[in-house]
């Protein structure tokens, strides 16, 4: 009996000891954060942190089905992607688990990386420049894009007039940029925009801070107006929607111009109010000229293009100036006006002889 005690007493001491060395462990010396850093949450996609960040993410289409611990797949080993994401989380209130899910299904496009990253131009004689503006114009102004235009407008004819007068833009010019850029709707791009931001930001170098901006945008957008972000397709390098609005021009000028609580770029009337509210805040002034015909000068006011029977020279205006803000190209401004004049002229046409 007295064996037992000791025995059952020497146990107790051992256990003792035991949970001393658990408790009281060796201080380990800690590089400490800079003093003016926010101290910012420890997640793993369970804690109380992340369950209440989540909400922000729960409206998003199928955030659900994205929930993962850890980030795995293509970017799994990604330091750069893991960095944004926590700031995603930290500073924009994203869900980890949510973010750690969404990109574990990103694909890496290789296609997006040779555009981004062209080949070097071969050694040889650089080709004329010779009818450059004539093979650019005939992209543009077919009998096919005038009429398609013609035939967008009447489809569209109230939004557009009434995005002509809130924003005192010039209702052609609206429908020139949507044919430019998307042939009225029919050429949206078919790159998935997620995949393809994410493989500018995480595979290119030359803009790679360019790209993880818009990619943030891009999930604001998506959190904002309740777009799955998996599903959007656009450009290859992510611009979105009837005017191809980079993610980062989403908020501060895409409009809800059909009134439906949600700005969708992939509608046609909240894009014709887009793209007129992006004329307004760009300078756009009603009526006034846009460029006129002109003759070779010393002026910076007049431009030169080349066509196949020789140069042409244009005096340019502000309004001029206000479309290469969509796109600084001399040709693109010019497509876009001679485009807007076509289609305006063939649209008072079948209006009045349907009027007759």
């Amino acid at each position: 009996m007295g064996s037992l005690v000791v025995k059952r007493f020497v146990k107790l001491v051992i256990v003792a000891m035991l949970a001393g060395c658990v408790s009281s462990p060796e201080k380990i010396a800690v590089e400490q954060p800079p003093t003016n850093l926010p101290q910012l949450p420890v997640l793993d996609g369970n804690s109380v942190e992340d369950t209440q960040l989540s909400s922000n993410s729960a409206k998003v289409p199928g955030s659900r089905q994205y929930a993962a611990k850890q980030l795995t797949g293509t970017y799994a080993n990604s330091s750069a992607l893991k960095n944004f994401i926590s700031r995603m989380v930290h500073q924009q209130g994203f869900s980890l688990s949510y973010l750690n899910g969404l990109f574990s299904q990103a694909n890496r496009l290789d296609s997006v990386i040779r555009l981004e990253n062209p080949a070097p131009p071969t050694a040889g004689p650089t080709k004329p420049s010779i009818g450059s503006w004539t093979r650019y114009r005939d992209k543009f102004l077919t009998e096919s894009h005038i009429n398609n235009g013609v035939e967008f407008w009447r489809n569209n004819a109230d939004a557009i007039q009434k995005a002509s007068a809130t924003y005192n833009v010039d209702p052609e010019y609206i429908v020139g940029i949507i044919g430019v850029e998307t042939y009225f709707g029919k050429n949206f791009g078919k790159t998935n925009i997620l995949d393809a931001l994410t493989t500018l930001s995480f595979d290119t170098v030359r803009r790679s801070n360019y790209f993880m901006s818009e990619l943030e945008s891009f999930l604001l957008m998506a959190r904002d107006e309740g777009f799955d972000p998996r599903q959007p397709q656009g450009s290859w390098a992510g611009a979105m929607g009837y005017g191809q609005f980079m993610p980062s021009n989403f908020k501060p000028l895409a409009v809800d111009f059909n009134n439906d609580g949600r700005r969708d770029l992939w509608h046609a009337k909240d894009a014709i109010g887009s793209v007129a509210n992006y004329f307004s805040h760009s300078g756009w002034q009603l009526h006034n000229p846009v460029t006129k015909r002109s003759i070779q000068e010393a002026d910076a006011s007049v431009i030169e293009l080349s066509t196949y029977e020789g140069n042409e020279y244009w005096r340019i205006y502000p309004n001029f100036s206000v479309i290469k803000k969509y796109n600084n190209s001399n040709k693109y401004a010019m497509a876009v006006h001679q485009l807007a004049q076509s289609i305006k002229q063939r649209y008072v046409q079948v209006n009045a002889m349907q009027n007759n």
